[in-house]
């Protein structure tokens, strides 16, 4: 289970465990702004959404783009496959990494596995497919707070 948790000043930060949720109502930098109700674990209500009881400046978010991930690019893509809309599950590398394509926002999207296989190791127009969309870099809260 997942936890969000906001700044002091209500923007979403991220989503933690609810281990860590825990420990911080435990060191009390946190205070409970949303419950599951009749639940709890000790003396604490099972929290969904936690605020902070000071603000924490997002400095390391401005200016960077997010690191490229395998989660990113399923986040980004929802979760469907970038050339049919059927549900993804592969990351598949436009550029083929044998001829030189990275692990980049621009050249992965996520593919169903009928999709990923039919393109093998060629680019969408020599396999005679195309994207539903082009690749782009998402932004922070697009990442952090699903």
């Amino acid at each position: 289970m997942n936890v969000l948790v906001l700044n002091a000043s209500y923007e979403p930060l991220q989503n933690v465990d609810l281990r860590h949720a825990i420990r911080m109502l435990v060191r009390e930098v946190a205070v409970v702004e949303e419950a599951e109700e009749g639940r709890t674990i000790g003396r604490f209500p099972v929290p969904r959404v936690l605020r902070l009881v000071r603000y924490v400046a997002m400095r390391w978010r401005h200016g960077r783009r997010p690191p490229w991930s395998k989660r990113g690019v399923y986040l980004r893509d929802r979760g469907v496959c970038g050339y049919c809309g059927t549900r993804g599950h592969t990351i598949d590398h436009v550029l083929p990494q044998s001829r030189g394509g990275g692990d980049t926002w621009e050249n992965t999207v996520l593919a169903c596995g009928r999709c990923n296989n039919r393109k093998g190791n060629r680019t969408p127009e020599e396999a005679g497919m195309r994207l539903r969309g082009r690749p782009r870099v998402p932004p922070w809260d697009e990442l952090v707070f699903r």
